[in-house]
């Protein structure tokens, strides 16, 4: 992650379903999960956020 910790998280519906991707400005890492259209932004934004985390570690 980026030294500030800022990410963007951007939200798409596609029907029943939301995708989230958490971005990280500084890399141009990207990682998208899928949810329920029902959930709270917030929850997708996390779950979003933890595989992003996991991603730019593998990457390092």
């Amino acid at each position: 992650m980026n030294a500030r910790g800022e990410i963007f998280i951007e939200f798409v519906v596609q029907g029943n379903f939301v995708k989230a991707t958490a971005i990280d400005p500084q890399t141009g890492l990207e990682a998208s999960i899928v949810g329920p259209v029902g959930a709270s932004q917030s929850l997708l934004a996390e779950q979003a956020r933890r595989k992003l985390e996991y991603v730019a570690k593998k990457k390092s």
